[in-house]
C-alpha cells in the first residue's frame, strides 16, 4: 500500500516538469535549466504577475515552448528576451531595462528614503534646544 501511494505521488509530482504542448521534449539538462531561468524572467500574457515558468495556463506553456525552441535553434539570452519584447512589449519582461523613464522607477524609492532621511537630519539638528523644566 505504501509503495503504492509512493508511485502515484513520484508520477503526478514529475508531470509537472515536463513539457505541457503536445510534440514538445525536454532540452539536455543544461539547456533545459537556461529555458527555465528565461521563463522566470518572462511575464505571462494571460496571467496576473507570474512569470511563464511560473503560469499552469496553456498560453504561458505555449511561451514557454517557444523559449525553447529559440534556445534550441542557438539564440543568445539577450536574443530571446528581445524576441518576446517585440512581440508583447517591454512589459513582458518582469525586471524592465533601467533607462529612460524605467530609470526613474528604479530610482525613485532611493531618492524618497534619501531625501527623508535628509529632512529628519535636518529636522534633529536644527531643533532649539528643549526648554529647561522649571525646578520645583
Amino acid at each position: 500500500m505504501t509503495a503504492a501511494l509512493l508511485s502515484l505521488t513520484l508520477l503526478l509530482a514529475s508531470g509537472q516538469y515536463a513539457p505541457q504542448q503536445a510534440g514538445s521534449e525536454p532540452l539536455e539538462p543544461h539547456l533545459e535549466a537556461r529555458v527555465q531561468v528565461l521563463g522566470k524572467e518572462l511575464r505571462c500574457a494571460v496571467c496576473q504577475g507570474l512569470s511563464v515558468a511560473d503560469s499552469p495556463s496553456s498560453m504561458a506553456r505555449a511561451q514557454l515552448d517557444k523559449i525553447r525552441e529559440l534556445v534550441t535553434e542557438g539564440k543568445t539570452d539577450q536574443e530571446v528576451r528581445d524576441y518576446f519584447v517585440a512581440r508583447y512589449g517591454e512589459w513582458v519582461l518582469l525586471q524592465p531595462k533601467a533607462e529612460g523613464v524605467n530609470l526613474l522607477v528604479w530610482l525613485g524609492p532611493l531618492v524618497l528614503l534619501l531625501g527623508g532621511g535628509f529632512v529628519i537630519y535636518r529636522q534633529v539638528r536644527h531643533s532649539p534646544p528643549a526648554a529647561p523644566s522649571p525646578a520645583a
